[in-house]
């Protein structure tokens, strides 16, 4: 059976090679280097011409690749010599790129650009040659290059004196802002306008600029009036306060008025964004009446445009707070509200999406996700006192509403609302519940990057403290649901966040529904960095925790499962628990619970766990006090005699004679001297002088100098002790050896 079965394979397999072998015909001959020497010959040239010669041979006879090189380097050539670039190189740049690609367009574009804005055109005749090449692409036809060439122009602006900028722009541009000229060339004028209107004196602008801008805001294209209307803030910063009122605001009303919604959207931004520039007389008489019409209209047939006035809201109100009357105040806090809602219904005391089709749909859920992004501004608009009577029932609204967007934006904005309610923050704990309770992942990850441990540190500050019980089953939901997920990192985050627990909640509750599960995340979770956070989750209950039974406990079962752990991952996590216990505890309590477990571990089975006790040691070392703690010293020194003579690993061999041969300082405290005295900061120290001995005295000790610290010298002075037990520690490994 085997050999029939090789033996239709074979037959099968020679079938498909016979018909591989009728497809040669498409085989091609494999070329054995990029570039064929005629391509080569043609791409060659001569060695002796200079930097200019080869720019402008390149130029004339070159292939694109060549010519766009040249194009690329120009500011290179300009800065080495400007006289001859200008006078041979560019000319012939400004040729090709009649003819030339869009990529070289787009690099000559950028390589005018570095020219204009390095100082390294000095002459004015320079200037002038290069501008007249930008502006004449301006009218490219293809608007991608058009609107680059454009950006280069808008941003050599700001380099160019106003002189130039009077001459070689403003002139030609009254000529290109006529009805006569494309839309394209009127849509660079608005845009030009705007950036030049900043360079000027406020005279100059009104006398020059003015009629212009008056004139492309009445042009027959609603993109022109558009644009240049979101240029109107650029041409009031520009001509100043008086003048703004008389000549710029009237325009603006105007076209908040103008039949195309994208005209009317940009005079509602330009007009948020001048609020300062108005006074209060002109807020109430012009500007509210004008946004109250314009809500008013968006909201009943422009669904559009509602979009970015709900974005824009929270600024709007905001500006316009100072001036508002009572009335004014209360109709732009119902419309706020009005927006919340858009779009659902109440239904058996929930809110549920109304029947649109899903274009209308989308454009309300981002209604009112914009709405939530307002929030703290609209908190800011009402006194806090009433939040409660006010706003509340929108935000509890905003926090169950049905899109999850809008719910997440709620979690983004959450910790600002904590902050602004401050010290009644237990008016939205309800909501905090709810959203650390949602379905959604991505709410519960914002909630938990942004707000809980702001919240907990806040609620444990206030004088007025409530009880909260929901909050602890919300949160064993909340981490049950990380677990679950394949998003580690929020899991993560969320046990951060427990850390601030023991502010808020009881060591009785910690101790019976959080610590268990802190153990079962230890041994069980396969992620490194859970379990590292989930440790240090259980040493912050640990240190906060007053009760000395559960605190016995506690370390009881630490021990148990995981420095006697079957798992060496169970034993490697002892370790790091001892890292982080090292932070978070007095060194006398280290010492007393979880030191000599720690050592215990030389004894290891596994590599793995005796090769990151081995880069622990200089820290442990440095737990111990003297002569307090001498046994324990020993039972280290034991520990390092027998890594170095018993330790078949090669890893952990190497480690541990780096940890004994690097001379590490440990901790900035000399272990063995009166009260942790500080040792010699610099390693081991090569001269033999003695550095806190009287008169520079030589320090010896059989011979050995012994860092710069005296053994035995007069006044009890010390010894580097971490050197000191290296020579120790390699005298009695000799011997055991």
């Amino acid at each position: 059976m085997f050999v029939t079965k090789m033996t239709f394979n074979q037959s099968s397999l020679f079938g498909q090679v016979e018909d591989l072998q009728d497809l040669s015909f498409i085989e091609r001959p494999i070329r054995r280097s990029l570039k064929t020497a005629e391509e080569i010959e043609k791409l060659t040239v001569d060695e002796d011409l200079n930097d200019i010669e080869r720019a402008v041979y390149l130029l004339s006879s070159g292939q694109d690749v060549q010519r766009a090189s040249v194009i690329i380097n120009l500011p290179n050539l300009v800065r080495q010599n400007p006289a001859e670039t200008f006078r041979r190189v560019v000319p012939k740049v400004r040729e090709v790129l009649h003819v030339a690609g869009a990529d070289m367009q787009l690099a000559a574009a950028g390589s005018f650009l570095t020219v204009l804005q390095d100082d390294i055109v000095l002459i004015q005749t320079h200037t002038h040659s290069i501008l007249q090449i930008v502006l004449l692409n301006l009218d490219h036809r293809d608007t991608v290059l058009s609107n680059a060439w454009l950006e280069t122009l808008l941003s050599a602006i700001d380099a160019l004196p106003k002189e130039t900028i009077r001459q070689e722009i403003l002139s030609p541009l009254v000529s290109k802002a006529q009805l006569s000229q494309s839309v394209q060339a009127r849509l660079a004028s608005c845009r030009i306008l705007g950036k030049v209107a900043c360079k000027f004196e406020s005279p100059v602008v009104k006398k020059d600029l003015l009629p212009l801008v008056r004139s492309l805001c009445q042009d027959v294209e609603y993109e022109v009036r558009s644009c240049m209307c979101r240029q109107l803030e650029n041409i009031a910063r520009g001509i100043g306060l008086d003048y703004t009122k008389a000549a710029v605001l009237p325009e603006l009303v105007e076209l908040s008025r103008d039949e195309g919604s994208t005209v009317r959207l940009a005079a509602f931004d330009t007009i948020i964004n001048l609020l300062e520039m108005f006074d209060s007389d002109d807020r109430t008489r012009v500007i509210f009446p004008l946004v109250k019409t314009f809500c008013e209209k968006c909201f009943k047939a422009d669904e559009a445009v509602l979009a970015t006035l709900s974005f824009q809201y929270g600024k709007l109100c905001h500006g316009l707070s100072a001036s508002f009357t009572d009335e004014q105040h209360l109709w732009f806090l119902e419309f706020y509200k009005k927006l919340c809602v858009l779009g659902l219904q109440h239904e058996n005391d929930h809110l549920d999406i109304q029947a649109y089709p899903l274009e209308l749909e989308t454009k309300y859920a981002l209604v009112r996700r914009n709405c939530a992004y307002n929030f703290p501004a609209m908190l800011l608009f009402v006194d806090l006192n009433h939040f409660l009577t006010e706003l509340y029932p929108t935000f509890s609204s905003l926090c169950h509403d049905p899109e999850i967007t809008v719910r997440r934006t709620v979690a983004e904005g959450f910790h600002e609302v904590v902050k602004l309610l401050c010290p009644n923050v237990h008016f939205i704990h309800k909501e905090l519940v709810v959203l650390l309770q949602d379905d959604s992942l991505e709410v519960r990850r914002t909630l938990l990057q942004h707000t809980l441990k702001k919240y907990i540190i806040i609620f444990s500050n206030t004088v007025l403290q409530v009880n909260i019980p929901d909050l602890v089953p919300a949160l064993v939901a909340a981490e049950q649901k990380a677990a679950t997920s394949l998003r580690w990192r929020v899991h993560e985050r969320l046990l951060q966040r427990y850390a601030c627990l023991p502010r808020v909640i009881s060591a009785d509750q910690i101790y019976f529904l959080f610590l268990q599960r802190m153990f079962t995340i230890i041994t069980t979770n396969n992620v490194l960095p859970v379990q590292r956070e989930a440790t240090r989750t259980l040493c912050m209950f640990l240190r906060y925790n007053r009760k000395q039974e559960q605190r016995q406990e506690i370390i009881c079962k630490v021990l148990q499962e995981l420095a006697s752990g079957r798992s060496y991952w169970n034993r490697l996590r002892y370790l790091d628990l001892c890292e982080i216990a090292m932070e978070l505890f007095s060194k006398d309590y280290f010492c007393k619970h979880f030191l000599i477990q720690a050592l215990e571990l030389v004894n290891d089975p596994v590599a793995n766990v005796r090769y990151k006790l081995c880069h622990m040691l200089p820290r442990l070392r440095s737990t111990i006090r003297m002569p307090a703690d001498k046994h324990l010293l020993q039972q280290l020194e034991f520990c390092v005699r027998k890594l170095l003579c018993r330790e078949k690993d090669k890893d952990v061999v190497a480690t541990v004679r780096k940890v004994r041969e690097g001379g590490v300082r440990v901790g900035g405290w000399e272990p063995g001297g009166r009260g942790g005295s500080k040792v010699r900061e610099g390693g081991v120290r090569v001269g033999g002088w003695e550095a806190g001995g009287r008169g520079g005295s030589k320090v010896r000790a059989g011979g050995i100098r012994v860092g710069g610290w005296e053994a035995g010298g007069r006044g009890g002075s010390k010894v580097d002790g971490w050197i000191f037990w290296n020579l120790q520690i390699r005298l009695s490994c000799a011997s055991l050896c």
